[in-house]
């Protein structure tokens, strides 16, 4: 992927749901503690962005419930701008329960919600069209037909106007299967510029290949001019333009490793509107995760660009 156009705006597509996460491990009981959050893949990576002094656009479908005003409020405070058109619809709701103290366990309730409702009007031409980069995920495109032709639309756009699209493939079983995932993904990912994927997740479009490189260069042979394979605890690879890069993890403990991927793409999108090198694009993105993971919550603890280095500093007290 060329480099945008510095301090372009980025423009994500998607759905945000409540989070209802417990707060102690066991199961569900009466007088249990839980904490409502908020998260939504494109909508984590917006504010990511936003942290990081770039320009995000989140566009979606939000309900008229309190949720939904809550969704409005925490975007907005966030510098996301958005656009989004009220639904008569629910907030769809995530409910994570810490069934023991190393496992957890995710339920979805999206019938009928105002999220699963987006549908191609939804999305603006001339957004999109002006952007720097779009950013999607496999995870809208799976909600319905309506969030996946809306998703297709917004990627004809950028790519008639010359936008650079990035896919996070983003696999989620609860919504679809690995066959399903494939057929509804790789129309999306030959139009991409840049792709972001687990190992697990590359192999969902490119079965064959085996280890990151292979992986990469089996997503670039489809298409892309890059491909980042996430490796978790061992960092990424990337094949960007044909040349191949090494991002080591960045070591901390892990409290919570939801919102990683979200995180790791958010860094490196923030930094490529930024007009910077691949090698500070992945160093950036590998921070946004370790921040992710050592901290509670999709997006909340994830850092203003004046404390990246905060990371490289153990057991600082500041007074």
């Amino acid at each position: 992927m060329n480099t945008p156009a510095k301090n372009g705006y980025l423009v994500t597509v998607g759905e945000v749901l409540a989070v209802l996460s417990a707060s102690e491990p066991g199961p569900p009981a009466l007088g249990a503690r839980m904490r409502l959050g908020l998260a939504g893949a494109e909508s984590n990576v917006a504010v990511g962005v936003s942290r990081l002094g770039g320009s995000a656009i989140w566009i979606g479908r939000v309900s008229e419930d309190e949720l939904g005003e809550l969704t409005l409020r925490e975007l907005r405070a966030e510098g996301v701008t958005v656009l989004a058109a009220r639904d008569s619809g629910p907030t769809s709701l995530l409910l994570k329960e810490r069934r023991t103290t190393t496992h957890t366990r995710t339920r979805y309730y999206r019938t009928h919600t105002a999220g699963t409702r987006l549908c191609d009007r939804d999305i603006p031409e001339h957004v999109v069209a002006g952007a720097a980069v779009l950013h999607i995920t496999g995870i809208t495109p799976a909600l319905g037909d309506g969030p996946a032709r809306a998703v297709r639309h917004a990627v004809e756009i950028a790519v008639a106007a010359g936008v650079p699209v990035s896919l996070d493939i983003n696999f989620r079983s609860l919504l679809w299967t690995e066959a399903e995932a494939a057929r509804g993904l790789l129309p999306l990912l030959r139009m991409a510029d840049l792709v972001f994927a687990g190992a697990h997740e590359a192999r969902l479009v490119v079965p064959d290949a085996h280890g990151p490189e292979e992986l990469a260069k089996g997503i670039c042979g489809l298409g892309p001019g890059g491909a980042v394979i996430k490796l978790g605890g061992e960092g990424a690879f990337a094949l960007l333009d044909g040349v191949p890069y090494r991002q080591p993890a960045v070591p901390v403990r892990t409290h919570d490793s939801v919102g990683a991927g979200d995180a790791f793409a958010a860094g490196y999108l923030a930094e490529l509107l930024a007009g910077e090198p691949p090698e500070r694009r992945l160093r950036t993105a590998a921070v946004l995760g370790a921040f992710a993971v050592s901290t509670t919550g999709d997006w909340e603890g994830l850092p203003r660009r004046a404390e990246l280095q905060l990371l490289d500093h153990y057991d600082d007290v500041i007074r």
